[in-house]
């Protein structure tokens, strides 16, 4: 589809006008028909709420979500088909089947075969034939049940005992690597020509190098896709087994001066991804504490490829394409392997028991970005930090 922006005209900015103040967001009556300011803050305001990139403008990711939030459960029949059904009234049963204590899996809104199997195993519970469609007489059984409490619904508590039997080690683990950007998705481009589509592959192969020689099993995601979309890539990711998935990209502002690292998992309102969010944190203590970048912090956010796949999955923002010191950053060879080090030793630590420490026999590799000793034997990088002003978030990724 193409972008809506601010300035548009026409049938196709009414159509998004409705639908924001079908969902209680005010519209300024003159702006009828017309992108103004206005309707640029209503999208700020819903893309904030529902976890998205909140750039003003009303893309693929912003209209799917649209569509989805003005779903309410009972207004479809709804049954496992394909392509799958997508939704708030989705989400709505499952988290309702999550606190019955039927797990429905991740509350992302996608009637999958989790949620289809846990529909039938509601049905057989209550004497109805399991037939895996939701509709009248499901519905109306589904409502008179009351959760003992709002209590972890079951999916949560799955999430947790699947982290308490975690491997202590990265051997053979499968562990998916997408660069972010790609042929004909260049991406964010920094201020000598660096695009996202550039770096992030060279990101990319550099992980998978230091991950192979701890032992593990990775793979590139974009090498296994039948195509580029995020969809294609997550499907990729789950038809792999893979463990967790680490997506890299770069962040972009229009200030040049802003700078760090952040990362982001899957969440949204009322559900977060809590094995995600423990190794994007570990991530981005990795990157600021040894690396010196600036905190960017770790935030939850419904992103196509996070929401997709079924492992914990991580989108990575070491630093600001943008930001002139980053970027020279970026295009040196050894700083991409210290990144390397650093993600490896978090994503090391995820797998080890939780609150253990980093590797001691990696530490040494990155002490010296630590201490301020220098870098490790034969490798040389300088990180130039900008000034310390804080920065509203703008992400091109």
């Amino acid at each position: 589809m193409t972008t809506i922006r601010p300035g548009a005209r026409g049938d196709d900015v009414r159509d998004v006008q409705t639908r924001l103040a079908a969902l209680g967001y005010p519209i300024d009556p003159e702006e009828h028909g017309v992108y103004g300011n206005a309707t640029e803050g209503a999208v700020r305001e819903f893309q904030q709420r529902r976890q998205l990139l909140v750039d003003g403008l009303v893309g693929e990711d912003t209209w799917q979500e649209l569509v989805e939030a003005g779903r309410t459960l009972g207004d479809r029949v709804l049954y496992l088909r394909y392509p799958f059904y997508r939704g708030d009234d989705v989400r709505a049963l499952q988290a309702r089947l999550n606190l019955l204590g039927f797990d429905s899996g991740r509350e992302d809104g996608i009637f999958g075969e989790r949620a289809d199997l846990a529909v039938r195993d509601f049905q057989r519970n209550v004497g109805l034939v399991p037939d895996g469609i939701v509709g009248p007489v499901t519905l109306d059984a589904l409502l008179r049940l009351r959760p003992v409490g709002p209590g972890p619904g079951r999916a949560m508590v799955r999430e947790a005992e699947v982290m308490s039997r975690m491997s202590a080690t990265l051997d053979g683990s499968r562990i998916a690597v997408d660069a972010g950007h790609g042929p004909g998705d260049p991406g964010g481009v920094g201020p000598t020509g660096l695009s996202e589509a550039d770096a992030t592959p060279m990101m990319a192969a550099a992980l998978v190098e230091e991950l192979s020689r701890r032992g593990a099993e990775p793979f590139l995601v974009r090498a296994e896709a039948a195509g580029s979309s995020a969809a294609e890539r997550a499907r990729a990711a789950n038809d792999r087994g893979a463990e967790i998935l680490v997506s890299l990209h770069l962040n972009s502002h229009d200030d040049a001066k802003a700078e760090g690292a952040s990362c982001f998992y899957y969440g949204r309102e009322r559900y977060v991804s809590r094995p995600g969010q423990r190794l994007a944190e570990l991530i981005q203590e990795e990157l600021t504490s040894r690396l010196g970048l600036k905190d960017g912090r770790a935030h939850p956010k419904s992103l196509p490829l996070l929401r997709e796949t079924h492992m914990p999955a991580v989108h990575v923002e070491p630093c600001y394409i943008t930001n002139p010191g980053e970027e020279a950053l970026i295009r040196q060879d050894s700083f991409r392997r210290e990144v390397a080090r650093a993600l490896a030793d978090a994503i090391e630590r995820f797998f080890s028991p939780a609150g253990s420490s980093a590797p001691a026999g990696d530490a040494s590799e990155t002490a010296g970005a630590i201490s301020g000793s220098g870098p490790a034997p034969g490798e040389q990088f300088e990180h130039r930090p900008q000034n310390d002003t804080e920065h509203d978030r703008a992400s091109s990724a």
